[in-house]
């Protein structure tokens, strides 16, 4: 086992040799030629490190639950009016958290970016400033909440796990009212750490274990490789920058509380006191609960298929609770989405905003700020020409007739895009 080259101080030496314009030289090409999500999954799956692509690209288990959170999508048809009298672009503000924005849709808190490239979650919320949306921070994240205060004074959502450490969690949401966070998610589906498959396999962690398997990949993605070894190692920013993300796994197993329940989500709105949602929530009459306990938002999720295995589809039960919560409860969806179709789906079938985690990880990935940027781009006009061609000029109207709109069929294997046919080669594919 090779010792860690940050212990060694090999970030401080290569810091003043800037290499990465050269080794990033190739990725930027492909960047450019993107104009899909799907190109932009191909994008970071070149550039990133073996382990962390399929830390981002993967589900639970066997993925059966990613698969269908995706298939959902193709399984809802689009029946649209005509002679609508629109014209590009369209008006797509909307409120998120009682907030103006100017899409409604924003990327997912998501922990560790930095893995995923040297600008980390930095990135993402430059990003979100540039398009006028909503940023939201995992409490693991590997940048601190007062670094991103600094980037973007719009709008933004700080998510937290169940820890068992109330005092952590008094400090830690102290440290988001003064960052200037106007609300807060608590993550309810992640008190187990999921089946990860592909995880075990590479023999995930963080940082690399330096084996001769890891080695080998890295030394294939030179962009990557490079990026880690010319910064400082990562940390989790948000609870304590002198503890080092040794081991993501170890970590959120020895601080997750699996026994935290409703008496406790009382407890942790009274120290908050601010708008709040709770994320993770797939039932109608857990949502009804969830109103009942004080929580203003309802986060529709699965956690990205990557906890229970064979949980459903999140559009799939979107409709039901909101039914269940009535229409003054604001619904936010994540799950499934990679075109700007998918939104138009999720606000029509009762969905306030729409979050996403791997499109814009994705664009992370590939490129750093500019890809993150470029998937808000393609998802922003995708979710324009969707909205024009169905007949409805602004969300509220995509809102209101929605449900008239989006209609299921009977599914077929012909209806699903098989969205990376030409990694097994088939079909075209610019990158």
């Amino acid at each position: 086992m090779i010792p860690n080259p940050h212990k060694l101080g090999v970030h401080k030496l290569l810091k003043h040799i800037p290499l990465n314009a050269i080794f990033d030289a190739p990725s930027k090409a492909r960047l450019r030629k993107a104009v899909n999500i799907a190109d932009l999954r191909l994008c970071a799956k070149q550039r990133a490190h073996k382990m962390v692509f399929d830390y981002l690209d993967a589900g639970a288990d066997d993925e059966i639950s990613l698969r269908r959170g995706k298939d959902a999508y193709s399984e809802l048809e689009m029946h649209f009016h005509i002679l609508s009298g629109l014209k590009p672009p369209l008006d797509l503000s909307t409120k998120i958290f009682g907030q103006d924005v100017k899409l409604p849709f924003f990327g997912c808190p998501t922990a560790g970016n930095r893995m995923f490239h040297w600008e980390g979650e930095t990135a993402a919320a430059r990003a979100a400033k540039h398009h006028g949306t909503l940023y939201g921070l995992s409490s693991l994240a590997t940048t601190g909440i007062t670094e991103i205060g600094k980037i973007t004074d719009g709008p933004k959502v700080f998510q937290l796990y169940v820890w068992k450490d109330r005092e952590l969690v008094k400090e830690v949401l102290a440290r988001a009212k003064e960052g200037g966070f106007h609300a807060m998610a608590l993550t309810v589906d992640f008190t187990w750490y999921g089946n990860r498959e592909r995880d075990i396999r590479n023999d995930f962690s963080i940082p690399p274990k330096y084996s001769l398997n890891q080695i080998v990949e890295a030394i294939k993605k030179p962009a990557w490789t490079y990026d880690f070894l010319s910064h400082e190692p990562y940390t989790y920013a948000c609870i304590n920058k002198d503890v080092p993300a040794d081991s993501l796994a170890s970590f959120v197993n020895s601080q997750i509380s699996p026994e935290f329940d409703w008496k406790d989500a009382e407890w942790l709105l009274g120290e908050w006191n601010m708008p709040s949602a709770v994320k993770g929530v797939c039932r109608p009459d857990d949502a009804i609960k969830a109103v009942q306990t004080g929580f203003t938002t309802m986060w529709v999720s699965n956690h990205g298929a990557r906890q229970l295995e064979t949980s459903p589809a999140t559009i799939d039960v979107l409709p039901s609770i909101r039914e269940a919560v009535g229409p003054n409860v604001e619904i936010i969806l994540d799950g499934g989405v990679q075109r700007g179709t998918d939104i138009c789906k999720a606000l029509a079938l009762g969905a306030d905003a729409v979050g996403v985690g791997k499109p814009y990880l994705y664009g992370l990935a590939a490129g750093g700020t500019e890809g993150v940027i470029k998937a808000y781009d393609i998802l922003k006009t995708e979710l324009d020409r969707a909205m024009g061609l169905l007949g409805t000029g602004t969300v509220a109207d995509l809102k209101k007739r929605g449900p008239g709109l989006i209609k299921r069929r009977h599914a077929s294997a012909r209806d699903y895009p098989d969205r990376y046919a030409y990694e097994r080669g088939y079909g075209g594919g610019v990158i």
